[in-house]
């Protein structure tokens, strides 16, 4: 009587493994989009570098960035152009980031620079210091202040009344409000040359930049924004919930309010670049979620790609397309950023209705 064969028992190919070739697929859609978010981002640049009352081809305004070819045109790219373009390419970037990792920490769609409060402070900070009459250099600092101002008023509200992370949002538009009540009452008190000033700045606006701006925004918003990227790791856990995170060794609410100061750092600091630039940080972490999935370590630099666009097209469409002279970037991003915010709002409301 002869044994049947035994069969080899052989482990299940990775593929077969439930959620790995989604991830998969998920990495290669945010790859994708990555690429082209770049590719996207390099032409709009050559397109911002070349396009003013000297004309240039894309190659000719990205060769001159770097100090080649003619030296008019070097002078007009590398003096004129290229602050206010890498301005824009480093603060949409650093407010995106921001918005979505306050989506994450507050759980809550609507967190967001602009609804918690944080660029209330930071425009709050810059305009004292203009109201002090200090040197200008030192306003990366005062909206630093401000924010961070922003944040301590939040958390005391909140801690006082006990109110869950998820409704913070709430407090944090009255923050908002009350910070922006008292900037405008500097700005009424100002003199005239000063008003003029300080309203552009609230209003967010790239126009006047220069390297020295650029150097020390851009290196603290580059260095801020490196430490949230580290991060990333602890960020995952605390999305599995306080009881997970605090099993696997984290301290959920140190943890938690240590990465808010980050995130509020950063997002103050991109203000102090180019003012409170509304709705960079609301809508692009939404616009992620929706091309590329739920948030990973690589949908985080889509997220800073796809601010730096927005804020970059933004800026095309005021210098070029809308025909008034001296319009701030901060209203064009507003305009397109309000609506989205009122469908963000209406299907908040409705969410729950639909799970009940």
């Amino acid at each position: 009587m002869t044994s049947a064969p035994t069969v080899p028992v052989t482990a299940a190919p990775a593929a077969a493994v439930p959620g790995a070739s989604t991830a998969r697929r998920r990495a290669a859609r945010t790859a994708a989009w990555s690429v082209l978010a770049a590719a996207l981002l390099v032409l709009l640049t050559g397109v911002a570098l070349g396009t003013g009352q000297v004309e240039m081809t894309v190659w000719e305004a990205l060769r001159a960035l770097v100090g080649l070819g003619d030296s008019g045109h070097v002078l007009v790219v590398r003096e004129f152009r290229a602050p206010r373009v890498v301005s824009a390419l480093i603060a949409g970037a650093g407010l995106a980031v921001a918005g979505s990792m306050l989506q994450r920490l507050f759980r809550n769609p609507l967190a967001s620079p602009d609804t918690i409060g944080v660029t209330g402070g930071a425009s709050f900070g810059a305009v004292l210091l203009l109201a002090t009459g200090a040197s200008q250099e030192y306003i990366p600092l005062a909206a630093l202040a401000g924010g961070l101002l922003a944040a301590l008023l939040l958390g005391g509200f909140a801690w006082r009344s006990r109110m869950a992370v998820t409704r913070l949002v709430l407090v944090g538009l009255a923050v908002q409000q009350g910070l922006a009540a008292a900037v405008n009452l500097m700005i009424v008190r100002f003199p005239a040359e000063l008003a003029a000033s300080a309203m552009q700045w609230t209003t967010g606006s790239l126009y006047g930049r220069n390297w020295t701006e650029v150097w020390i925004g851009g290196t603290a918003i580059a260095v801020t924004a490196a430490v949230v990227v580290l991060a990333q790791r602890r960020v995952a856990v605390l999305d599995l919930g306080d009881d997970s995170a605090g099993g696997l060794g984290l301290n959920p609410g140190r943890d938690r309010v240590l990465l808010l100061l980050l995130t509020i750092a950063l997002a103050s600091l991109a203000a102090a670049l180019t003012g409170p630039v509304a709705f960079v940080a609301l809508a692009v972490p939404h616009l992620v979620r929706l091309l590329a999935g739920p948030p990973t370590l690589g949908t985080l630099g889509l997220t800073a790609l796809t601010g730096s666009l927005l804020l970059l097209a933004s800026d095309l469409l005021v210098l070029h397309v809308i025909p008034v002279h001296g319009l701030p970037v901060g209203a064009v991003t507003a305009t397109l950023g309000a609506p989205w915010l009122l469908v963000l709002m209406f299907r908040q409301g409705r969410l729950p209705q639909r799970s009940s």
